[in-house]
C-alpha cells in the first residue's frame, strides 16, 4: 500500500490538471485498488496542509462536492495582468437577488421569482442560465407546467461552496445585513 506522501503526490498531480473539482470517488478510481477511503482522505488533507502554509500562492479547497487546486484571492490582480484580462464580469444586483431567491427556494419557477422580487426577472434568469449558475430542474406539475430552476454545480464553484448546506441561514444573512437582532 502506498505511503501518504506518495498518495498525496498523485492527488496533487490530479488536482493540478483537473478542470473542475475532483471527488474522492474519482480519486479512488485513479489511485487504484487497495487504497482505503480514509487513507485517501489523509492524503488530500496532507496536500491541503502543504499548500496552506504561508507563502503558497496555491490553495486546495473543497467545493461542489470535490476538491480543487486554486490560486489565492490576493493574487488575482497579478494573474489578471499576466493573462491579459481587463475586467471581471460581475453579477448585477438584480442577478444576485434572483440567484439568492433560487438558491434558498429551489426548485422554483419564474413566476414565483417574479412574485418574490416584484418585477419581471425573465432576462435575469436567462443571464444566469447563460452563465451556468442556474439550470432547469424540470417542470412544476401545475397549470401551464412552468419550468423549475435550481442552482448548478457552477454556482457552488463560483461561490466556493462545498454544497448548499454551506449557504448562510436567512437569519445569518439578516444579521450581517444589519436587519436582524444584534448581540449585546
Amino acid at each position: 500500500m502506498p505511503e501518504i506522501p506518495e498518495l498525496a503526490a498523485t492527488v496533487e498531480a490530479v488536482l493540478a490538471v483537473a478542470g473542475e473539482p475532483v471527488t474522492l470517488e474519482a480519486l479512488l478510481a485513479v489511485v487504484g485498488e487497495g487504497v482505503e477511503r480514509a487513507r485517501l482522505e489523509e492524503a488530500v488533507e496532507f496536500v491541503r496542509r502543504r499548500h496552506d502554509q504561508e507563502g503558497s500562492g496555491i490553495l486546495i479547497e473543497h467545493v461542489a462536492g470535490g476538491w480543487r487546486m486554486a490560486t489565492r484571492p490576493q493574487h488575482e490582480g497579478a494573474l489578471r495582468e499576466y493573462l491579459g484580462y481587463r475586467s471581471r464580469a460581475r453579477l448585477s444586483q438584480a442577478a444576485l437577488e434572483t440567484l439568492a431567491i433560487v438558491a434558498y427556494r429551489q426548485p422554483i419557477t419564474l413566476p414565483e421569482v417574479n412574485y418574490l422580487r416584484g418585477v419581471n426577472s425573465a432576462a435575469v434568469v436567462r443571464t444566469l442560465l447563460e452563465r451556468k449558475l442556474v439550470v432547469v430542474a424540470g417542470r412544476k406539475q401545475v397549470v401551464g407546467t412552468p419550468l423549475l430552476y435550481r442552482t448548478s454545480k457552477e454556482f457552488l464553484i463560483h461561490f466556493g461552496l462545498p454544497d448548499l448546506s454551506a449557504l448562510p441561514s436567512p437569519e445569518e444573512v439578516e444579521e450581517v445585513a444589519g436587519e436582524g437582532p444584534s448581540e449585546p
